[in-house]
């Protein structure tokens, strides 16, 4: 996926400019790449949102975004000064064709006809058509224009086809970025450093010398303040199909012929299409959901789900599938994709459990190897390989760890995984944002098991806040033979 850093100026026009996403992660992004010199002096920031804001209001809401969320030694009074020069903000409704577009215009008359503009919708989804719409009656949509769509992208099949649909009108496939954060995080990138650059893996990284590989995302916060909007998601719109699916299909695709954006999107889209389907009758047998009950976190007591949110729900808040891909390479290996909130841990993660050696030299005592990529926190690797026991009087095994960091190679911080993919958007680079058929792949496989638990035909378990999850996704796991990674010696 290597390409030029050198960036062309930019006009960045974000839509819901005002934010938690835009204070959070997209202003702090392109600050660091102002930071390590991606940003070119000419490039601009316009902040659009409906709050009747000026320009001066707007940079000191930016200001204090960038000293709260910026790590401490990343923030330069001098260069947060530079940066927020280069923001500009419209009070505007990107809905309503009779709002301030006029305004608009006349910021970007500033610049160029040919400038670059990248318009980032960090709004609901279901107002994408309509912004689009606007942007092409005013003449805003330029050859040199890119729209970036945050996911989820709808939330099922017949809402994401219409999302898609009403973008497309006035967008080509080309300049549309349907953005997964997963997808930027160089952990998740190295995932295919570590399976295609390494002949110890590439050689055993199939149903012949693989068992299963667990894809789990945890984290310990619980819905709090997005409990209304959380319930109208769950965890399996919300985590498994959104992102967890995209590390699935990096994780089981076949070498690419190269790293140029569609070659790889190819490879991703032919794992997803080759998901064994299943249907309403085996979801019962193939997944598990869940909610939170009232717990413990660090030793003080939290409320459950249904306490956060105030009425009776059937939303789940852990979900685990049993996935298999179809393939010659992976005849019969699941795939297991959990995540949960409230989890004892926050930790995203793929651990690849190969499968016992067939030699008896060693008897009963050799466990199997297991490859686990940290994703967060803590990013790295670790390889569980049986060694010999020193304090035993007889040859006796036990597992010894080699172990790695993902970390740039000058000992700097990984970049935020917003940092890449905004400028890879003005750029034109869309090998790490999702294609319109990746995106109606993964609903069409999670579609049916959304379809039973929304009929309530799958029990919910339920788990207490501050634990692994529920007893019930540990026996779902022993089924073929797997355990859970907790419950394995680290």
């Amino acid at each position: 996926m290597a390409h030029s850093q050198q960036t062309a100026p930019f006009d960045y026009v974000i839509f819901g400019a005002t934010g938690d996403l835009t204070m959070r992660k997209l202003l702090p992004a392109l600050y660091n790449q102002l930071r390590i010199g991606h940003v070119p002096e000419e490039a601009r920031i316009i902040g659009t949102a409906r709050s009747s804001l000026s320009r001066e209001d707007y940079i000191t809401r930016a200001r204090e975004a960038l000293e709260t969320f910026l790590p401490a030694q990343h923030r330069d009074e001098a260069l947060i000064e530079r940066f927020l020069k280069k923001i500009h903000y419209v009070t505007l409704d990107g809905t309503k064709s009779d709002h301030n577009w006029d305004e608009l215009k006349a910021v970007l008359d500033q610049s160029p006809a040919d400038r670059i503009r990248v318009f980032y919708y960090s709004t609901a989804p279901q107002l994408f058509e309509a912004i689009s719409e606007n942007l092409h009656r005013f003449g805003f949509i330029t050859p040199q224009s890119r729209v970036v769509l945050e996911k989820p992208i709808g939330t099922d099949s017949a809402s994401a086809r219409a999302i898609n649909d009403g973008v497309s009108r006035f967008f080509e496939e080309g300049q549309i970025f349907r953005i997964d954060h997963y997808l930027g995080k160089e952990t998740v990138q190295d995932i295919i450093a570590l399976r295609f650059a390494n002949p110890l893996f590439s050689a055993v990284w199939s149903a012949e010398h693989i068992q299963s590989i667990q894809i789990t995302a945890a984290e310990t916060v619980g819905v709090e303040g997005r409990a209304a909007y959380y319930d109208t998601s769950g965890a399996l719109r919300d985590m498994i199909q959104n992102h967890l699916l995209q590390v699935l299909s990096l994780c089981a695709m076949e070498a690419p012929a190269d790293l140029e954006a569609d070659t790889v999107r190819d490879a991703k889209v032919n794992v997803l299409k080759a998901l064994r389907p299943i249907p309403e009758d085996k979801v019962a047998s193939e997944t598990v959901r869940a909610q939170y009950v009232k717990g413990d976190m660090n030793g003080k007591p939290v409320p459950g789900y249904l306490e956060e949110l105030g009425e009776d729900s059937h939303t789940e808040t852990y979900a685990v599938m049993r996935a298999y891909v179809d393939t010659p390479r992976w005849k019969d290996v699941p795939f297991y994709i959990r995540t949960a909130k409230r989890s004892t841990k926050k930790v995203s993660e793929v651990v690849v459990t190969f499968r016992k050696s067939a030699s008896a030299l060693f008897g009963t005592s050799a466990a199997t190897n297991r490859l686990v990529i940290r994703l967060q926190p803590d990013e790295g690797f670790g390889l569980a390989l049986n060694i010999k026991n020193p304090s035993a009087a007889g040859f006796e095994l036990q597992h010894g760890t080699m172990s790695g960091k993902f970390a740039p190679a000058d000992g700097s911080l990984i970049p935020d995984s917003y940092e890449r993919l905004m400028l890879d958007a003005v750029r034109g680079y869309p090998a790490l944002f999702i294609r319109r058929d990746e995106v109606e792949a993964a609903w069409a496989w999670v579609e049916p098991t959304l379809k039973t638990w929304a009929a309530n035909k799958v029990p919910m378990a339920h788990y207490a806040a501050g634990s692994y999850g529920p007893e019930e996704a540990r026996r779902f796991i022993a089924t073929t033979g797997d355990a859970w990674h907790e419950d394995m010696a680290d």
